[in-house]
């Protein structure tokens, strides 16, 4: 890994002490009760040199500190760093975590020993570690429990192998599959708006939506990241685990509680609901070079890393159905992109048409047949949800036009929200697994997917290229129109309200 942190054993008070661009940044602790755990530590690839201080530098350069009282933020870091220390070892290894082990016996002396793993390795030695970390570094009398980063598999196939060999050293409620996206915060208050607010949940249905949109895009391509991101491409990167687990917590059903497993069956049953997807409900794109401003923007063939003849690609749209009583008939439209004009991500809803709507054939503004109400909730950047609906133009006149009841999150709530590997990274040391994936949903979301990724690697569909900064391939606009929708994101572009 080039002297990058690949594994990491973490303390309660931080984050991993790995790589910034492979595991999440460091952060201190929020204020919640959870069990005494051992100090962090980090384990390398042993041709990697580094010490203690050294590994320190690396850590601190990351780490924010979030307490209620930010006067004395600066010891607190210092007593964090202090508890950071570095083992060398070969991460394929029983002798390794062996002498992990001993290193944290040492550590651990008076101290309840649990003990949390975080794999941020290549996926193809999860095994390898699980293997020995569970056979030689395992709490004697504790907990002990792994998070493993996505891609888990790359299709049904590989993904069901994968569980049944982590699950020959561990039980299933010792796996944590992580998702960044489900700590987000709005995705956490998904839920919140749904079940708590009466005035949504009777419209949650068929009868008042129209369709509904997942949509994420990003304003930069691979950037020399290319051999990783063609291994997966867009469609497995994002659509199937981000935008899918989304979609999951929208649709379904009211849990019988909130604890983690009651959750997890009701997403469990909208993906077993599903319908697999189809190569005719699927639009690929690749972005090519692009000049713009006198800036020339490099297209994704140009990366030195990408094979040469690559049709992997960095957008797709995709349109799902949910055949049950609740979503019969709604569009599910998901998209997602790199090298987009924009960055965001978001879910609309778009509801019905107003039936006999008495302005509808009155020139008055707005065209109130297209523009019927919309709930968003945006992501990111600048967290919000605003609700679209239409309103009389103050005057003499008659005039109707889009008005949006906003709630912008850094203006309703002055604090800082925190990273959303933070929240997972404390349930996990709570034994909190609701924002986490579980292997019967792993199963039911590749069960979606992997029929149309066969196809199109099997057919070697060609991507409709796109110039980097635009929309995206015109292909998606005609794949939302067939089902009377228009991509939401098309006005506004801006994000302002």
């Amino acid at each position: 890994m080039g002297g990058q942190p690949e594994l990491g054993h973490r303390s309660r008070e931080g984050a991993p002490s790995a790589s910034p661009s492979s595991a999440p940044p460091a952060t201190s602790p929020r204020r919640r009760s959870s069990p005494r755990f051992s100090p962090c530590s980090t384990r390398i690839a042993s041709q990697s040199k580094m010490n203690d201080a050294e590994l320190g530098t690396m850590i601190s350069r990351t780490l924010t500190c979030r307490i209620d009282k930010r006067e004395n933020c600066g010891d607190k870091m210092e007593q964090f760093l202090q508890r950071c220390f570095y083992q060398p070892g070969q991460y394929n290894t029983e002798e390794g975590f062996a002498e992990l082990d001993r290193k944290l016996k040492e550590k651990e002396a008076g101290r309840i020993p649990n003990r949390l793993f975080y794999l941020s390795v290549p996926p193809n030695i999860f095994v390898d570690v699980v293997r020995s970390a569970s056979r030689t570094a395992s709490s004697s009398s504790g907990w002990t429990r792994f998070i493993v980063e996505k891609p888990f598999g790359r299709d049904s196939e590989s993904s069901g192998e994968l569980t049944r060999s982590l699950k020959k050293y561990l039980a299933e409620e010792q796996i944590f599959r992580i998702d960044h996206y489900l700590g987000k915060e709005l995705v956490e208050n998904l839920s919140v708006l749904r079940f708590s607010n009466l005035v949504f949940e009777p419209l949650w249905s068929r009868n008042y939506i129209r369709n509904v949109q997942l949509i994420f895009s990003e304003d930069f391509g691979t950037e020399g990241r290319g051999g990783y991101f063609d291994n997966y491409g867009i469609i497995r990167d994002i659509m199937q685990n981000h935008l899918l687990q989304i979609l999951a917590l929208f649709a379904m059903e009211t849990p019988v509680s909130l604890d983690a497993e009651d959750i997890r069956n009701e997403k469990v049953k909208v993906l077993r609901s599903m319908r697999p997807l189809k190569l005719e409900d699927v639009v690929v794109g690749q972005y090519k070079g692009h000049t713009r401003g006198g800036r020339s923007f490099p297209g994704y063939a140009d990366d030195p890393t990408v094979p040469k003849g690559s049709v992997t690609p960095t957008f797709a749209a995709a349109a799902l159905f949910i055949d049950n009583a609740r979503w019969d008939g709604v569009p599910f439209l998901m998209k997602a992109g790199k090298a987009l004009h924009t960055r965001r991500a978001e879910i609309r809803v778009q509801f019905r048409r107003v039936p006999g709507n008495l302005y509808r054939r009155r020139s008055i503004g707005t065209d109130l047949d297209t523009a019927t109400n919309e709930l968003v909730l945006r992501v990111q950047p600048d967290e919000a949800i605003y609700l679209r609906i239409n309103s009389k133009v103050p005057g003499l006149g008659m005039r109707l036009d889009r008005s949006d009841l906003n709630l912008l999150y850094s203006e309703r709530y002055r604090r800082e929200i925190p990273d959303a590997y933070e929240r997972l990274l404390l349930d996990a040391v709570e034994g909190e697994h609701r924002l986490f994936i579980r292997s019967d949903e792993l199963d039911a979301a590749w069960a979606i997917f992997t029929p149309v990724l066969r196809e199109l690697e099997d057919r070697r569909v060609a991507p409709e290229l796109y110039p980097y900064g635009s929309r995206g391939p015109v292909g998606a606009h005609y794949l939302a129109a067939n089902y009377n929708v228009r991509w939401g994101d098309i006005a506004g572009d801006d994000g302002s309200f």
